[in-house]
Order: C-alpha cells, then sequence, then structure tokens
C-alpha cells in the first residue's frame, strides 16, 4: 500500500493517537499541519466531560495567544515556549500563517486502550477476513480497515446509521447484504467482510489507485471522483494537500494517512503495546434453516441454549429473538463446532410439521369504524381483546376513537406441506484485480455471442421498445406505428418530457417490464409520477424480478425508499450538529462513541456511497445528465417549465436530454442546494427501489462486439437497470461503444424471501 514521504507526518501523527494516548488524554494540534502539537493533555480518569472541555478551552486560548504573539513578535525575543511553537512551525511559520493557525486548533482523542481492545477483538475474524481478500484478488493490507472504522466491534453504531465491522449505511449495504426486519448482515462479521471486500473493489475499479479507492470508503466514490477531476490528478497527496470540496473536510482529509497509521500499529502490536493475546478464531458449522421457523423451535430441536445461539447469528435481530418474526427459510444459522453434525434434511425431520411456515407472520392494521369496541374488533378478527389492548397500550375498558388505526396480532403464516432441500447460497465469486486501472472480473468473459440487431427487433415484437440515443417519444410513436397519446396511457407517463435513453417502454398492454422500471412513483417527485413506471400496477410490498412480481419480498420499496430518506436525513443532520465547528471534538471515550465507533476523526464529512455520479452544479448553471434523468425531472426540480428549458439549452420541441451531455438550467426559483438535493434523493430513491429486491453478488466482463450498443446490451442483460451499468463503467459512454471494449457487468441475483 503507498506511504508518500509526504504525507509521512500525517502518519506520525495517528501512529501516536492510536498507541500513545488513551481516552483520558489528547493532542491539541493544527488541523492542516499535524507534525504541530502544541500540547499533550491528560485527564483523570473520573474527570467530567464539562470540565475535560474546560481544560481544553483553557488550551486552546493559551495557544491561540502565543500565536497571536508570536506573529507580531516578528524578529523579536519569544519566551522559551513561544520559541518551541515557532520552531515547530518551521519556515512555514510565517506571520501571516501563523494568524491563520489561529483558527485551526484542534482536539485529538487518544485512541489507545480502544485500539488495543480492537487488537484483541480481531483475532476472532481475521482469518476470514484474510480468506475473503486473497479469493478476490485484494490487497491483504485492507484488513486493517475496521480498527478504523469500528475498532473491530461487530455491534458497533454510528449515530448517522451506519453498523457494524466495516460501518455500512443500510442504501449501501443492501447492495451486497440482506437487510430486513429479521436480518442485518451488517451486525454479521463474515457477510459484512464480504460485503466490503466488493466494495473497496468497486471503489478501486472506478478509481485506480487504493489511496483514492480508501477514501472513497469515506467520502463516497462521487466525491473522490470530483476530487480527482477537479485538480486533475489521482495523486492523494495533492488532493489531501489541495481539495477544497464543500464536503472534504478532516475525516476525509485524513481517512488514507489514519488508515496507513492503523496499518503500521497493526503489523507491530508488540513495539506499541507490548505482548497480546488475540481471540481465537471464530468457528462453527452451519446449517440452512428449512423453512420459516421460530427461534424458540430452533431452540428446542436444536437442543442448544438461546443465549449462545444468539451470540454466534448476530444478524439475526432483535424482532426474531421477541418471537415476532421467523428465522428466514435458508437462513445458513451458525451453530457450535464442536456438536453434532447438522443438515438442513435432518433439522426438518427434528421439527413438528406445525414448525415450519411458509413466509413470515404479517402485521395487521385496522381502522376503527363507528360502534366498534375492542371486543367487536377481537371477535371478528379471532384475536382476543386482552391482546389487541397490549399491542396499542391501552386498557381492555379503553373506547376506540373513530378514525383511528389500531394495531392487529400479527397473521400467522401458512404451514408448510411438504419440505424440500433449501438451496444452499453460494459465497461470492472471485473477483481478480488487474493492473490499477484495469476492471477486476469475477468470472470469465461470457462465450455467447453478442446480443444481435434482430434480438431488438424480436424485443420490439414482444411488445417492448429501448429509447434509443436522441430518440423523442414522437420518433418512437412513428417507428412503431403507435401515437404519442397511445404511448404515454400505456406507459403511464405524464408527458413527452419523461423520456430517457435507455427506458424501456410498453408497446401493448398487459406488458410486464423489468424490475428497474417498476420503481415508486414518488421517485419522480411531485408531479412527475412516471418518471420510473410499470404497465401493471405493483403493490408496494412486492418483490419484482426480471420476470415479474414473485410475492412479496425481504425488504418493500416503500421501507427501502424510507430508509434510504432516513440515511441521508441522519448525515444532513449529523453534519449541521457536528460540522459547524470541526475544531469542536469529543473528550471523553463515550463522548467519541456517541458520534462514530471510527477511530479516527470523529466528525462524518459525507455518507457512504457508492454512486460515483457527480450530481452538483457548475458555476456555469449546468450539470451532466445522468442516466435516468429527463427533462421533466429537471423542470420540476427547478419549478420552470419545460419549454422554458428547451429554450434555454436550444432544444427541439419533443427531443430529449443526451446522457453525458451539458445542459443549462434556470435557477431563478431555487437554488444550486435544493436542486443538488433533489437529484440526489431521486437517484437515491431509484436505487433504494432496486435493491430493495435484487443483490450484487460479483461482477463479470463483457466485451464488445461489432454491432453491440447500449439498447442490445440493455436486452443481454435484462435484469439490470442501465444506470447500474453505468455506475460500474462511468467513464465509458455507453452509446458509443466499440468491439473489443470492455464492461464490467454487476452480477444481480433477485431477492425473493418472504416478507424478511
Amino acid at each position: 500500500m503507498p506511504r508518500p514521504p509526504e504525507l509521512e507526518r500525517d502518519v506520525q501523527f495517528w501512529i501516536r493517537v492510536y498507541s500513545e494516548v488513551d481516552t483520558n488524554g489528547g493532542f491539541l494540534h493544527d488541523q492542516y499541519n499535524l507534525a504541530v502539537v502544541y500540547q499533550t493533555l491528560h485527564f483523570a480518569p473520573n474527570t467530567s466531560p464539562r470540565e475535560r472541555e474546560r481544560i481544553v478551552d483553557q488550551a486552546r486560548t493559551h495557544y491561540t495567544a502565543a500565536l497571536r504573539r508570536i506573529a507580531a513578535a516578528k524578529d523579536g525575543l519569544l519566551s522559551e515556549d513561544d520559541q518551541r511553537i515557532k520552531d515547530m512551525w518551521g519556515a512555514e511559520g510565517t506571520p501571516s500563517r501563523l494568524l491563520e493557525a489561529t483558527d485551526d486548533i484542534r482536539f485529538q482523542l487518544g485512541q489507545a486502550d480502544r485500539f488495543r481492545e480492537g487488537l484483541i477483538r480481531s483475532g476472532a475474524w481475521e482469518t476470514h477476513i484474510a480468506e475473503t481478500l486473497a479469493n478476490l484478488g485484494l490487497p491483504a493490507e485492507l484488513a486493517v480497515l475496521p480498527h478504523v472504522e469500528s475498532s473491530f466491534n461487530s455491534a458497533a453504531y454510528s449515530k448517522v446509521g451506519a453498523a457494524g465491522l466495516w460501518q455500512f449505511m443500510r442504501s449501501t449495504g443492501r447492495r451486497y447484504m440482506r437487510i430486513d426486519s429479521a436480518v442485518d448482515d451488517r451486525l454479521d462479521p463474515f457477510r459484512s467482510t464480504e460485503a466490503a471486500a466488493q466494495l473497496l473493489a468497486y471503489n478501486y475499479r472506478i478509481l485506480g489507485t487504493w489511496p483514492l479507492a480508501l477514501t472513497a470508503y469515506n467520502h463516497g466514490a462521487a466525491g473522490v471522483r470530483h476530487a480527482k477531476e477537479t485538480l486533475g490528478t489521482d495523486d492523494i497527496v495533492k488532493i489531501v494537500r489541495n481539495y477544497n470540496g464543500r464536503t472534504f473536510g478532516f475525516a476525509s482529509r485524513n481517512f488514507y494517512v489514519s488508515f496507513l497509521a492503523a496499518l503500521e500499529v497493526d503489523r507491530n502490536p508488540e513495539k506499541y503495546f507490548g505482548p497480546i493475546e488475540k481471540q481465537s478464531e471464530a468457528k462453527f458449522q452451519e446449517v440452512t434453516v428449512p423453512a420459516y421457523v421460530s427461534v424458540t423451535s430452533l431452540e428446542r430441536a436444536l437442543k442448544i441454549d438461546g443465549g449462545k445461539l444468539r451470540a454466534l447469528n448476530p444478524a439475526l435481530l432483535r424482532s426474531v429473538w421477541d418471537g415476532q418474526r421467523h428465522v428466514p427459510k435458508s437462513y445458513r444459522l451458525r451453530l457450535p463446532i464442536d456438536g453434532g453434525k447438522w443438515t438442513s434434511e435432518l433439522l426438518a425431520l427434528q421439527l413438528s410439521p406445525s414448525e415450519l411456515f411458509v413466509g413470515q407472520p404479517q402485521p395487521r392494521r385496522y381502522r376503527v369504524k363507528r360502534g366498534d369496541t375492542l371486543a367487536s374488533v377481537a371477535e371478528e378478527y379471532g384475536v382476543s381483546a386482552e391482546a389487541i389492548a397490549r399491542l396499542n397500550r391501552m386498557r381492555t375498558s379503553g373506547r376506540l376513537r373513530l378514525g383511528r388505526t389500531i394495531s392487529l396480532p400479527e397473521q400467522t403464516p401458512a404451514i408448510v406441506a411438504a419440505i424440500t432441500p433449501a438451496p444452499q447460497t453460494p459465497p461470492p465469486a472471485p473477483v481478480t484485480l488487474g493492473a490499477p486501472g484495469a476492471p477486476p472480473a469475477a468470472m470469465p468473459t461470457p462465450t455467447t455471442p453478442g446480443v444481435s440487431t434482430s434480438s431488438v427487433a424480436a424485443t420490439e415484437s414482444e411488445g417492448i421498445y429501448i429509447v434509443k440515443r436522441g430518440e423523442s417519444l414522437a420518433d418512437i410513436a412513428s417507428k412503431v406505428g403507435s401515437t404519442e397519446g397511445q404511448l404515454l396511457q400505456l406507459n403511464g407517463i405524464r408527458n413527452r418530457d419523461f423520456i430517457f435513453e435507455g427506458q424501456q417502454l410498453a408497446l401493448k398492454p398487459g406488458i410486464q417490464l423489468p424490475a428497474q422500471q417498476t420503481a415508486s412513483a414518488a421517485v419522480a417527485g411531485a408531479g412527475a409520477a412516471s418518471a420510473v413506471q410499470g404497465s401493471v400496477p405493483i403493490a408496494a410490498n412486492t418483490i419484482v424480478t426480471a420476470n415479474g412480481p414473485v410475492g412479496t419480498g425481504a425488504v418493500p420499496v416503500t421501507v427501502a425508499e424510507e430508509e434510504s430518506k432516513e440515511d441521508v436525513a441522519a448525515a444532513t443532520a449529523e453534519k449541521k450538529t457536528h460540522g459547524r465547528a470541526e475544531n469542536q471534538q469529543p473528550v471523553s471515550a463515550a463522548q467519541a462513541e456517541e458520534v462514530s465507533p471510527s477511530l479516527g476523526a470523529a466528525v462524518d464529512d459525507a455518507q457512504q456511497s457508492a454512486d460515483p455520479t457527480d450530481y452538483s452544479v457548475a458555476k456555469d448553471n449546468t450539470i451532466v445528465v445522468a442516466m435516468a434523468e429527463t427533462l421533466g425531472h429537471y423542470a420540476d426540480w427547478l419549478h420552470v417549465s419545460a419549454a422554458r428549458l428547451r429554450q434555454l439549452n436550444k432544444l427541439g420541441y419533443g427531443k430529449p436530454v443526451i446522457v453525458g451531455r451539458k445542459v443549462h438550467l434556470d435557477f431563478h426559483r431555487v437554488t444550486y442546494e435544493e436542486f443538488e438535493q433533489k437529484r440526489r434523493e431521486y437517484h437515491q430513491t431509484l436505487q433504494a427501489s432496486y435493491f430493495a429486491s435484487h443483490r450484487i453478488v460479483g461482477t463479470e466482463v463483457y466485451i464488445a462486439r461489432r454491432g453491440d450498443s447500449m439498447w442490445t446490451i440493455t436486452q443481454r442483460f435484462a435484469q439490470l437497470p442501465v444506470w447500474l451499468i453505468q455506475q460500474y463503467n462511468p467513464d465509458l459512454d455507453l452509446a458509443d461503444l466499440h468491439p473489443g471494449t470492455q464492461i464490467v457487468m454487476p452480477r444481480v441475483e433477485p431477492v425473493v424471501t418472504n416478507g424478511g
């Protein structure tokens, strides 16, 4: 892993943070020149946070005054302490620079005790992490990243909603893991390790260097791409020293150097801490659960203590252990290694037929009508009045208010008629990384011939049309022998301004479009109910695959969309709370853990995101058109007419915007920030809708053939939305392909589990 000499002073600073001072002390330092450490502060263990803050503020005031004295003194005599401060700055310490530094005095809490604890915990999972990285062709050094993220605490949660050993946000984690009402794989050190390896490989693929790929783990792929393009370099030194992005703060600047420091300490623990005895490797056996089964039934059948079972299966949520949800079918349940050997078939034989269910208990809601009582509702639904009262925190003698919605006991799912062996979930396919910037391949290049133009014609005969670059709705209507009005009605599209490149249109009634076009209507924003549409209405909690609906899924689309918005809101609120003054840092272990389990800088500068697209507005009021965007979207987000935008861009009537091209926008009614927020929310909701029912399990490389185009590739990989293909190939113009071009295609599997 590159360790540039220009960043060595920063690495040494974080080595000191991780090994020299524990959480009862810290360093008062300059936030830009980490070689300047004004003082090491130590607190008595029982010192209150308020008293610690007073001590830090007092020291900060002292050094602010000292810097002003030194700047004013020029070549005059200085006290011994002032001379020490001046010497630390060296040639950089000009009067003007020292005055600037008065605003940059920062306190960094020591982390030596937390790092040592992480070293001990790491023994349980380090072998699995090493194997996972090796199998995917990734550098072994990446194994120390959990030191920075969570101090190897698999149960860690951050204030913004990141969780687990690798600190995944829900929206990013759901790309690679199961996260639903019964299971959260972010809390499973093994599954989350496999997901983190995929995300890191993805970051490397689109950014080309490991320093940038690691920085993107904190700052997001889009943010690092923007930094790289703004400065015209992929040199981590130049980016760390010179990039001045709005959200590229202390945490992002220091993420890579703190990783290098963690690597140094992890590789030489005795040097920094003396002898350390790590936890022994976690060993267990796994059995695939044959149906939806309650945890109490499993404890009985397996003759295992509930506490031990819970410790081995941290991804199973409280709802499972409380009995509200079942352990899902096909879940790989961990059991003690020293017990009897179990198979799915043997476990099914040990469970009675009445304990095997086809799905999760389904929650029920009831709106109170005139004349309803607890007793009458209980009788109607075959439950007890006491159960309803307990669920709704009311007395059995209480009266029901007209129009109120109350919860009813969950409906028990049907019992399995016969058990068939549950499918074994294969581990992710290996990904091999080539030279920097080269795309990794999860499997050999497909040998099947590319999709020919005749395939597209066949698609049209089946009633689906793929929108090509520059096509208007009028062009399409003329080509397929229809009218604009008929196409709009068939596809539930509000008007012709919501047509985008790569979009699939139904040409006749009853056509089921692929999953990527059946996302919630809310994606398009107010009034744009058809930005991503399907020709057949689909219930909000229905899982959709390339072959159509297959029943309730692990995560209802509406839940995934709402959770994505919650992630963004939490990150935004945290920035407002802690971003006002980056110098105000935690002064105790409790304060630090409340903000974040990270051992690096405590302030989260940006939400973790795998989307590499830059959604920002340029200073000349232009943006670059992204996949799945239309003129109609821009008009809605800007509160202007589409005609006004056509006029600005000299765009003909009915003609769509072109992906990858710049368009001029009118910002008379909204600010840049308001537009960017709506734009990001649109794409985040679009992606959340898709990953509610799909999971990335690897990648493959497709070699473009003669005659290939974006729409023929869309046919070959019909389960993939065009925006996801573009995310894996952000620098590739999919509308201008040449034979031999390598296209990285994510391999995606549908999530078809029943209700979690």
